[in-house]
């Protein structure tokens, strides 16, 4: 998951598809790549307490399995602290720089079915580490007023990845957060970027509600407790993912006059 602004609801992207993947029956790793940790935390660990996370990972000083967390989602956490805004002057200095992750990563490779990458707002070594270890990217979205400034230059980055470090890199598509069906300058910004970029827009939107920051709060994704609209529109990307990845299909996209139909 990328996008260089913050407050599109990477994380929780990151977070609520990681267990809704796993309740369907996969096997899921959950990458904390943001020197915030706001993935950590949000999944109920304390950032402070931690004795490893990926920081050591990237500059060699521990292996995966070694720092995985549990969550209670069912997926596994390799998690972040504050140390990581360290991690990105280290491999500044480091050959190679853009493979850490993806190096480390394939000692676990194996164990999962999907490994979903929080990069952090911005388009430094961390975020090109998560492109480089990638398969593929999705770009969380919201639809409100300037959100879309910088996905040219994200769509640049990928492009640069693509031809330097990583040419398997596809592009998923757009997906829509924090999304209000209700108002027409959400679709008006979601128009704008699917025409200007040519990017498609993953099927379903993903709802603004309270229930994701009750959800961080209590240290557990929106999937858990009571059914609410955000679980559904999660269940149902996750769904999408796994026929496109298990069996082929084609990804479920939407035009943006099908949205608002």
């Amino acid at each position: 998951m990328a996008n260089q602004k913050g407050g599109v609801a990477k994380t929780t992207t990151v977070a609520s598809l990681g267990a809704a993947l796993a309740g369907l029956g996969k096997s899921v790793l959950l990458v904390d790549l943001d020197p915030q940790a706001c993935l950590t935390f949000s999944l109920g660990h304390d950032p402070d307490q931690l004795h490893g996370s990926v920081h050591e990972v990237l500059v060699g000083d521990a292996a995966v399995a070694d720092v995985l967390l549990d969550t209670e989602g069912g997926a596994k956490l390799l998690p972040a602290t504050i140390d990581l805004a360290g991690a990105e002057a280290l491999l500044l200095m480091r050959p190679g720089r853009e493979h850490a992750l993806r190096r480390a990563l394939v000692a676990v490779a194996d164990d999962f079915d999907v490994v979903l990458i929080d990069c952090p707002p911005s388009l430094g070594v961390l975020t090109l580490n998560g492109l480089t270890a990638a398969d593929a990217v999705m770009v969380p979205l919201q639809c409100e007023t300037l959100a879309h400034r910088g996905v040219g230059q994200l769509l640049r980055t990928v492009s640069e990845v693509q031809a330097i470090t990583n040419p398997n890199l596809s592009l998923l598509g757009v997906l829509p957060t924090l999304f209000d069906a209700r108002t027409t300058h959400s679709r008006d910004v979601l128009a704008d970027v699917s025409d200007r970029y040519g990017m498609p827009v993953l099927a379903p939107p993903i709802p603004r509600t309270v229930r994701f920051a009750e959800a961080s709060a209590s240290g557990a994704t929106v999937l858990s407790g009571r059914k609410n609209k955000g679980a559904t529109a999660y269940r149902e990307l996750a769904a999408n993912l796994v026929k496109h990845w298990d069996d082929g299909a084609e990804l479920k996209i939407v035009s943006v006059d099908e949205i608002y139909s």
